[in-house]
């Protein structure tokens, strides 16, 4: 933990497979992987599994700090705190390779750091990062792209950086899309509700463990009202803290972390859905749903998709709920997409 507090915003990893065998998209792959070598993996992080569920798509680790879910030819790392999320690519790629497996997209993305002299090596800096992924990556990722997405809030701003191979790029640029357009929301959130950021204490003397305390949590905040057909594995740490992630819809899922801490208070929140939801998933109930669970101050909302019609959505569905869009800036990457970044501010602010 740093000094004054800890680092709530986290630092996400996508990586995306492909193998020669076609069995391999329609197998177990990376799902293969032993349990001891995802702690090797994790290792180097500087985490570990507290809590997992699966089903027939994709595993769904809780982590000491944040998530990580393995699908057959993809794996995603999000971690917080002072971890070391880059160091999990060489160990990643290595397992892969033994499975037959070639990386062919990598995807890294985060906030602006609240305490950013606190981050080690290789997360210093974003540009130390971006060095670090270069020298990680193979050769046949040939279509990279850093950027750093600003806002008129000087400690929101979105870090991005792609790197796609010839056969991802043919496919995010065709015309037209893929027939099931998904979206991935990343929203995160600070100077959360104080009375609500209580919830996410443990009382004292409580001697229940992480996963009864979280599925109290659960249930006592709402969070489970957000995705209600989700399956959720839930885990709450000593002396505050709460991490959950959601099965959804087959493979798609959704994630929550929180720091409660007066002073530095921060959750998170990522959601996968599809252009064609038509349903109480859909992104503007959903975000509906997640500012009534934590009433933050200031919150910034990433929206990645080969589709430029879901962002629209995020400021249509907050502005009624007194919300203010201060910022809305858009890049274009190799290997996601478009990228839209807002930020907006609550009228208490």
């Amino acid at each position: 933990m740093a000094a004054s507090g800890f680092e709530g915003f986290e630092k996400r990893l996508e990586l995306q497979f492909f193998g020669d065998d076609p069995s391999v998209l329609t197998g177990m792959g990376l799902r293969q992987l032993e349990f001891e070598s995802l702690e090797q993996v994790l290792d180097a992080v500087q985490c570990t599994v507290v809590s997992a569920v699966g089903n027939h798509f994709f595993d769904a680790y809780v982590l000491s700090e944040s998530s990580l879910f393995v699908y057959p030819t993809k794996i995603i790392i999000k971690t917080c705190g002072t971890t070391q999320l880059l160091k999990s690519i060489r160990p990643l790629l290595l397992y892969a390779r033994h499975l037959g497996l070639t990386l062919c997209s990598c995807r890294y993305t985060r906030g602006s750091f609240i305490f950013p002299t606190a981050q080690p090596f290789p997360h210093n800096s974003f540009k130390e990062e971006v060095i670090y992924l270069e020298d990680c990556l193979p050769s046949n990722l040939c279509y990279r792209k850093a950027s750093v997405m600003p806002s008129k809030i000087p400690s929101h701003s979105w870090h991005v950086f792609t790197a796609a191979s010839d056969e991802v790029h043919m496919v995010i640029g065709s015309t037209p899309p893929v027939p099931d357009v998904l979206y991935t929301l990343e929203i995160c959130m600070t100077e959360l509700d104080r009375v609500l950021a209580r919830k996410f204490f443990k009382r004292p003397g409580d001697e229940k463990t992480g996963d009864s305390a979280g599925k109290e949590m659960t249930k006592l905040t709402g969070i489970g009202d957000i995705n209600p057909g989700a399956l959720i594995c839930d885990f709450a740490f000593d002396p505050c803290g709460y991490s959950m992630n959601g099965i959804i819809d087959g493979d798609r899922y959704s994630t929550i972390h929180v720091t409660p801490e007066d002073g530095f208070s921060y959750a998170s929140f990522e959601f996968v859905g599809s252009i064609y939801d038509d349903h109480d998933d859909d992104v503007a109930q959903v975000l509906k749903k997640v500012v009534q669970v934590f009433r933050p101050a200031t919150m910034s909302v990433s929206t990645t998709c080969t589709s430029h019609e879901v962002w629209t959505k995020v400021a249509t569905a907050l502005e009624p709920l007194g919300w203010k869009c201060r910022s809305c800036t858009m890049d274009e990457f190799p290997a996601a997409g478009s990228v839209v970044f807002q930020t907006f501010t609550n009228r208490r602010k």
